[in-house]
């Protein structure tokens, strides 16, 4: 059986995913979308600018011929290139642990191969490996994965690298790789892997919406997490507390709703007001009502009704570092009109411009309070007066009138929904978006597209795609207000 890279990087990612990849039925797989077409696009131009910088070659083999693949790799060592791109090294896992019993096949293909000075079977050089991420920091995934690369250089070459690099995206010089700290790491993870993959099943799902949605077993993990209501689809447990939940046996909603907080509230990722607030969840849910949350406020701040009321959602490209639309909902209750407001970059060199727009939209209603879902539009004002170098006179009566209505939701009323997102609430309330697989993840897609193309359709998307956003917070910070009213009366 043949174990690579990507095999022990998604591993650390979701225990369950590359055992279904090597074992499962491949066409049960959702068809790829969008947004993986994009990181892919986004990983190719990025490989392309690091090696433009070296002169390099790569090898040449027969597609799928991984044994042709590693000959004409070690035929460039044996030459002394100073750079090979995606090398392929093979060797036997019972060659890297001496007490190992089981025959694996391991393949390395390094995104880079770097030569330098040392002794090995191939003369007075050696080579050491680099990897190139898209990621910003040097997470611990691709620091096992380059001690992966590292341990089959070493099998091949007949020496062990002192270091390992990886080339990130906000870095203009290499990250090196502690090979001494995460080659045991690397091992133990492997190990683990092969003993996952020996079982009859693999290894229970866990629906993390953040790292879940871009996999191509997402369906059918989450078809099995609906069908047995399984705890991770309840907002709030976190692997850590699923982990504590599991050593009590408390793994179905009916015996965490049954539990007392005080059971909880000194475990491992847990306090009073996380105990007391997951049972609440898990009653809601159980329930199919809202549940109000003890010792909340009311949602003062939404149940007042203002005679001017904007609401504001931004779409961002973050591979640009570009917010290039800003959209606000002007809502004129005295007059009863309501009007949208889309301040659009065009390119990203007018970003400043749709930032200069909106502050003089929001000065024309300077008592107007300003409803948005989640922190990222208060940042966002933040980063772009900083940049911008906007007076703090301007900047700061605005970021006053800010009303999170996530934060306002969150620490007063439990929902029977499985997430907090804004597109899952709204709809539970029956919103719908105009565009059903509009999301914001797509309009980073769609935004890509329309620079690419000056295809106009793309831009319009993204519109409506904001507009509705805005639409839909009001409809959340309505319907919380509402609730809250109509309980006082009660």
């Amino acid at each position: 059986m043949l174990i690579n890279a990507e095999h022990l990087l998604q591993y650390q990612r979701c225990k369950r995913r590359p055992i279904l990849d090597i074992n499962a039925d491949k066409s049960l797989r959702d068809a790829p979308n969008d947004l993986l077409a994009k990181l892919q696009q986004d990983k190719i131009a990025y490989h392309r600018g690091i090696l433009a910088e070296f002169d390099y070659e790569k090898p040449k083999y027969p597609l799928g011929n991984k044994e042709a693949a590693q000959a004409a790799t070690l035929q460039l060592m044996q030459r002394g290139v100073e750079y090979i791109y995606q090398g392929v090294l093979l060797s036997n896992y019972q060659d890297w642990v001496e007490t190992a019993t089981e025959e694996y096949t391991l393949l390395s293909r390094p995104d880079l191969l770097v030569k330098q000075p040392g002794e090995s079977c191939f003369g007075d050089w050696m080579y050491v490996p680099a990897s190139m991420e898209l990621g910003k920091r040097p997470k611990q995934e691709y620091q096992v994965v380059a001690a992966f690369h590292a341990q089959a250089l070493a099998t091949v070459q007949g020496v062990t690298p002192d270091k390992a690099w990886l080339i990130l995206r906000t870095k203009d010089v290499s990250y090196p790789v502690d090979l001494a700290k995460w080659t045991p790491q690397m091992l133990q993870i492997l190990e683990e892997f092969i003993q996952a993959l020996q079982l009859s099943e693999p290894p229970e799902m866990f629906i993390s919406r953040q790292k879940c949605n871009l996999c191509h077993w997402h369906s059918q993990c989450y078809a099995i997490a609906q069908s047995q209501k399984h705890l991770s689809l309840l907002p709030g447990v976190t692997p850590v507390r699923y982990a504590q939940l599991q050593t009590l046996s408390l793994t179905t909603l009916e015996s965490l709703a049954n539990t007392n907080p005080t059971l909880l509230e000194d475990l491992p990722g847990f306090d009073s007001i996380v105990a007391t607030k997951l049972i609440i969840q898990a009653q809601a849910v159980i329930e199919q009502r809202p549940l109000i949350l003890p010792s909340s406020l009311p949602a003062t701040e939404l149940t007042y009704t203002a005679p001017v009321e904007l609401y504001f959602d931004i779409e961002a490209q973050p591979d640009l570092d570009l917010d290039y639309l800003l959209g606000v909902l002007v809502v004129d209750r005295q007059n009863h009109t309501e009007k949208f407001y889309s301040f659009l970059a065009e390119k990203p060199a007018d970003e400043e411009l749709v930032w200069r727009q909106f502050l003089d939209l929001v000065w024309q209603y300077p008592d107007a309070p300003i409803y948005h879902f989640c922190v990222y539009e208060f940042d966002t004002v933040k980063r772009l007066a900083k940049l911008y170098q906007t007076p703090k006179s301007l900047v700061n009566p605005v970021l006053n009138r800010f009303v999170d209505v996530y934060e306002q939701l969150i620490q007063s009323v439990a929902l029977p929904v499985e997430s907090y997102a804004l597109k899952v609430i709204a709809r539970w309330l029956g919103f719908e978006w105009r565009d059903k697989e509009a999301s914001g993840a797509k309009c980073i897609y769609w935004y890509d597209k329309w620079l690419e193309t000056g295809d106009r359709t793309f831009l319009e998307i993204i519109q409506r795609y904001n507009e509705d956003d805005c639409h839909a917070t009001r409809s959340v910070k309505e319907w919380l207000a509402n609730f809250f009213q109509n309980a006082q009366i009660q």
